[in-house]
């Protein structure tokens, strides 16, 4: 899906940066072509700079969206969803990253949260990249406590595992 998106901007490196952040950030696109987080209109001057183009790239990128059924149903009903990743600090909880040979493997998120109910580690919020959206996704578990050598050996004996990760 991500590249059937981006093949539609596919003469525009400009217009794909914007898709880009859009997606990456779960901004949405209102019917007056405004980008918007939930209710909070986020001016194109903003996404430009994030994006690293001139604001009518934002504004003819929007334009776009609107005028394809496709891209419209995608930017207008997708959401941000809170991460406690760059909280855990503060909170004192522990981020576990793991990046896998395969994404479109069946079975990973099962298996390492599964894995770590096994040894009776709680998982506070699970997040996974879709593989259609970035080149290397990861999947990312916020547990309350720190994974004992014991676990951590056992995840990362998995075959499907390439690394991971604790911070």
């Amino acid at each position: 899906m991500f590249e059937d998106i981006m093949q539609k901007f596919a003469g525009s490196p400009g217009q794909q940066a914007v898709i880009r952040l859009l997606l990456e950030r779960g901004f949405s696109v209102n019917d007056d072509g405004r980008v918007v987080s939930g209710d909070i209109e986020i001016p194109y001057t903003q996404v430009a700079d994030a994006a690293g183009v001139d604001r009518r790239v934002v504004d003819s990128t929007t334009e776009a969206i609107l005028e394809d059924d496709e891209l419209r149903r995608i930017f207008q009903n997708i959401s941000q969803i809170p991460s406690l990743m760059d909280l855990a600090p503060v909170l004192d909880l522990t981020v576990v990253t793991v990046e896998v040979q395969d994404a479109d493997e069946p079975g990973i998120v099962a298996e390492v949260t599964g894995l770590l109910a096994e040894h009776g580690i709680s998982i506070r919020q699970t997040i996974s990249e879709d593989p259609e959206f970035t080149d290397e996704p990861r999947l990312y578990l916020v547990t309350d406590e720190d994974l004992p050598g014991d676990v951590l050996t056992e995840l990362m004996n998995k075959p499907f595992v390439r690394s991971v990760e604790l911070s």
